[in-house]
């Protein structure tokens, strides 16, 4: 619904199908709004009449929307992005007047944020040349792969002059000081000035004919930028993302002096008013603030007093209504439209009389779960929202397994994190730690230490501290050595780091060095990170074991499957005799593959030994997989912050048959993990996964060629 403020002239129109909406804008003579839809729809309402046109649809639930409207000067006509079947960012017009859509750029670059120059006689926007792979956004392969972007303009009139003109490089001819002084004496006193409210908006003026061959490449750096808006005629604005840099970098551009400025930085948003003489900004969402767009403000300048704002909120009110958008989110973002054949009818009246009982945000937690399994759907998620604040108590942590010995606790174990790897703190490792295996550990912070206690009490908030401890290689005091270590908050990435190298150590030594062992614990940035890790360091090795145990998902990882799958096409030789030939692929492992899976890894990760199946590249062993394939983004979060999941993207075989979900990757070779073998060290799935790719070495080794005879490429005379 949209509404006039309150008054006299308020006005109500009611929307036909309402759903969510997205990016309403006032045209500059308040007779229209554009606005976008949950659908990528683009539409336009007219305000006398209450009359909704749909213009246009982005064509993609993309997770990256695009299709925002932009007016022109005059009100007459729509500027916006869509993606073309490409998947490349594409600026079309819209003209009011005509009723009729053009594309203005070819499709052969990402071009978005198209924006109006206040004459009416430009249109800039932003473009990509460099977006490649990032077509394939839900690819491991779009990772690690920089998009920036170019600021271009188009000159809309055939007759209109370029707003890079070529300046003369002739010297002017000296001024005349008393005509000179005349004109800024009038200045001064206010002659000839014009409003900026009298000023007539001239109409746009867009010639299609020719139109490509005006489009023109500003001389301002490519860099990755975010946003794009128009000010007073002939001035920009460009927010940047810089690699380290938290928030962005907001700067300037004016097209007289040919340069852009750098005026604010650690940004997180930032508007322009509608006569583009003040900027809206806000600082990574903590504060917001108002300033000259012609200054050269700092960060924190023209600060607003929103430090007391306060907001009612009547809970029982809310939970009621966020009920609904949970409800409405299965409605109209769900992947197919009959979510699964439930009755959405009878969803909302079934399970929204249980909210008139809930007493706490946990409890509307727990009734949305329940909302959202109805539609039997893997990624059916439920967080958040506003929760009572409760203080968190950080317990220390030394990184190291501990066994009750004599009354006293023995180190069984110590987790070091590998001395590569700069990113885990181990505080029992490393130079000046004078502790090992089998020690004891006798007192914390001068407080003795016995098995008759709970050792982490002693450790209660010294995560993150300097903190004392006494240790002795036998379970008495007498002789104990003080050292200070700092604990950490969670062992986690200690232990997991532990197991990897423990798999990896216990495959080389089972296959006589002969097999590589890479863990992926997802298929977004930890795969990434730890592929590129292992993978490639071990490619002397002659197979590999690719274990996906607990892979939590995230992308697809076509990136990790391409590389897997690479055939050996030839040699280059190496011109030292007795070293080994560079292979053609060169980063590759050509030997047998086998990937292990378990029931807790899911949707990438389902993906993931679906497409090694697929692809041929080798044995499944373990057991079937979650199956959860049903993508989630381009949800809207609840009113206080909380989310629901309705799941967007489904996935469906080269037979055009839905796959996967509900019913997960079955291994070739079934090992159940016991128990009883896991608590023993034993690993029987990593164990019967070493076997199977031994025994595929027999016959699928890929020996290297030895160098040929040197060629002769010169006959000798006889």
């Amino acid at each position: 619904m949209i509404a006039a403020p309150l008054g006299e002239n308020r006005k109500v129109i009611a929307l036909p199908q309402p759903t969510f909406y997205y990016s309403p804008v006032w045209s500059p003579d308040s007779l229209s709004i554009a606005f976008t839809d949950a659908n990528r729809d683009l539409c336009l309402v007219t305000i006398a009449t209450g009359k909704i046109k749909k213009l246009d649809t982005e064509g993609f639930a993309h997770p990256d929307r695009i299709i925002y409207p932009c007016w022109s000067p005059d009100s007459k006509w729509l500027a916006y992005a869509k993606r073309l079947r490409n998947e490349y960012g594409t600026i079309f017009v819209y003209s009011l007047a005509k009723g009729t859509t053009t594309q203005l750029t070819d499709g052969l670059s990402d071009s978005r944020l198209p924006a109006w120059d206040a004459s009416g006689k430009y249109l800039y926007f932003l473009a990509s040349t460099d977006y490649g792979l990032n077509v394939g956004w839900l690819d491991l392969s779009s990772y690690n792969r920089p998009v920036t972007r170019s600021l271009y303009a188009i000159v809309l009139g055939k007759d209109t002059p370029t707003p890079l003109a070529l300046e003369s490089d002739e010297e002017t001819a000296k001024k005349d000081e008393k005509k000179d002084k005349g004109k800024s004496d009038e200045k001064e006193s206010g002659k000839g000035k014009t409003d900026d409210k009298d000023k007539a908006v001239l109409p746009v003026k867009i010639d299609f004919d020719g139109l490509q061959k005006r489009i023109i490449a500003f001389p301002i750096k490519a860099r990755d930028y975010q946003n794009l808006a128009s000010g007073e005629e002939g001035t920009l604005f460009l927010s940047e993302a810089v690699i380290n840099e938290e928030g962005l970098i907001l700067h300037r551009w004016i097209t007289k002096e040919r340069k852009s400025k750098d005026i604010l930085s650690g940004i997180s948003h930032f508007v322009i008013s509608a006569d583009g003489k003040k900027i809206l900004y806000g600082m990574a969402g903590k504060s917001w603030g108002i300033v000259d767009a012609a200054g050269s403000p700092k960060p924190g300048d023209g600060k607003m007093a929103t430090d007391e704002l306060r907001v009612f909120v009547d809970p029982a009110a809310e939970g009621r209504q966020i009920f609904r958008e949970a409800w409405r989110f299965q409605r109209d973002y769900f992947y197919v439209r009959n979510v699964h054949g439930v009755d959405l009818d009878w969803l909302y009246k079934t399970y929204s009389p249980w909210v008139e009982n809930v007493k706490h945000r946990a409890d509307l937690n727990y009734i949305l779960d329940i909302l959202g399994g109805e539609t039997s759907i893997g990624h059916s998620f439920v967080g958040g929202g506003d929760m009572p604040e409760v203080e968190k108590v950080t317990v220390g942590l030394l990184g190291a397994d501990l066994a009750g010995d004599c009354g006293r606790y023995k180190i069984t174990k110590i987790f070091s994190g590998e001395s590569w790897n700069p990113d885990l703190s181990a505080p029992l490792s490393g130079p000046g730690i004078d502790v090992k295996e089998g020690d004891y550990l006798m007192a914390v912070n001068g407080r003795e230490l016995n098995s008759t206690m709970n050792p982490y009490s002693l450790f209660d908030r010294t995560a993150g501290v300097q903190t004392r401890i006494k240790i002795n290689g036998k379970p008495s005091m007498e002789g104990a050595r003080e050292i200070t270590v700092v604990p950490i908050r969670s062992e986690e990435s200690l232990r997991r780091c532990g197991w990897i190298e423990n798999n990896r150590r216990r495959v080389n030594e089972l296959s006589g060095g002969k097999l590589a062992y890479v863990w992926l614990p997802d298929t977004a940035d930890g795969a990434f990170i730890n592929f590129n890790r292992y993978f490639f360091a071990q490619k002397d090795k002659k197979g590999a074991i690719i274990d996906e145990r607990f892979n939590q998902g995230g992308s697809i990882a076509d990136y990790i499957i391409d590389l897997l799958a690479r055939p050996l096409l030839g040699y280059f030789n190496n011109p030292l005799a007795d070293k080994q030939p560079w292979t053609a692929p060169n980063a590759a492992i050509f030997g047998p593959k086998v990937m292990i899976i378990n029931d807790a890894a899911g949707s990438g990760g389902d993906m993931m030994p679906y497409m090694f199946k697929l692809r041929g590249i080798g044995p499944l062993v373990g057991t079937r997989t979650w199956g959860g394939l049903v993508g989630i983004w381009d949800v809207p979060s609840l009113v206080d912050g909380g989310r629901i999941t309705a799941p967007r993207g489904g996935f469906y075989n080269i037979k055009g048959e839905w796959d996967v979900e509900n019913q997960g990757i079955a291994p070739d070779i079934e090992v159940e993990m016991l128990v009883k073998l896991a608590t023993a060290g034993g690993d029987p799935q990593l164990e019967k996964a070493i076997e199977v790719a031994l025994e595929a070495l027999k016959t699928g080794e890929v020996k290297l060629l030895p160098q040929p005879p040197d060629p002769v490429r010169v006959r000798r005379p006889k």
